[in-house]
């Protein structure tokens, strides 16, 4: 694991010129005990599973908020919680629209594990499409990123959806359960095989609520799971499970991660004030 800003790779005269590369730099590391939460499997049958998602609409808490597992079923399990105290429900909403666009936008987020990401000419046209709320501009929008979650470097693909495409019971979409949504589904495959390479799927989650203390982030990845036809569909061969190996590793790059956008976030957000060209 790549932790120290020599172990990554330098910026090119071009991304050195922007005016956010002074952000690519060491991340902010976790907290050392929410990071241990991560050393083993959660009970999986205290998990849920991805037909059970408006479970997350509930007020409180589920039985598991940080952990991962396989579930009995074979598919990888992951949920993470964080709490930020100056992160808005508006800055998610930007910084998902905003990163994209900018490959250096990316690799700032997690110098040590993100590479790189692009997207096609309609998918910018729609994010710089003024007409189009923040919220909504990722809706149809496939980020295509390369990135690191502990076993390689790997290319994946993420549709982003509305969270009704999602599967969300709309008439509980409200203050306070929930603020913001950002999710959809990828496919992933290792970055140095070819593009006949098998392509793993994966349901991606990110809820976001306001409590007390804060913006409250609920995440819950289903490894082995597409959406087809608007609903979560499994893609494993009977018996087959998803690695372990796999399911921690995205679990711990998932909260490497987004402990460094808690800290990243409130000051980029401070300096380019919600704007998607800079």
């Amino acid at each position: 694991m790549k932790t120290k800003e020599s172990d990554f790779a330098p910026l090119d005269p071009e991304d050195q010129s922007k005016t956010y590369a002074k952000y690519y730099r060491d991340p902010v590391p976790p907290e050392p005990a929410h990071l241990a939460m991560m050393d083993t499997p959660c009970d999986p049958l205290k998990a849920i599973c991805p037909e059970q998602m408006n479970d997350l609409l509930n007020p409180g808490d589920l039985q598991v908020e940080v952990g991962w597992c396989n579930l009995p079923n074979g598919a990888g399990f992951i949920a993470n919680r964080n709490v930020y105290k100056i992160v808005t429900a508006e800055m998610i909403n930007w910084w998902f629209a905003w990163h994209p666009l900018e490959d250096l936008r990316y690799r700032i987020w997690y110098p040590p594990q993100h590479a790189g990401i692009s997207l096609s000419p309609a998918s910018r046209d729609r994010i710089l499409d003024r007409s189009i709320p923040i919220p909504e501009k990722n809706w149809g929008v496939t980020h295509h990123v390369t990135e690191d979650c502990d076993c390689g470097m790997e290319n994946i693909d993420i549709t982003f959806q509305s969270p009704g495409d999602f599967g969300f019971d709309m008439t509980r979409w409200k203050e306070p359960y929930v603020s913001t949504f950002v999710g959809g589904f990828g496919w992933s495959s290792p970055a140095n095989k070819s593009d006949r390479a098998i392509k793993a799927p994966s349901l991606m989650c990110h809820i976001f609520r306001q409590i007390p203390g804060g913006l409250e982030q609920r995440t819950r990845f289903w490894m082995g799971y597409r959406m087809f036809q608007g609903k979560p569909e499994l893609m494993l061969p009977p018996g087959a499970s998803v690695p372990l190996f796999a399911v921690q590793g995205l679990a711990r790059h998932n909260v490497r991660e987004f402990s460094n956008l808690g800290v990243l976030l409130p000051e980029i957000y401070a300096e380019f004030g919600g704007r998607m060209v800079v």
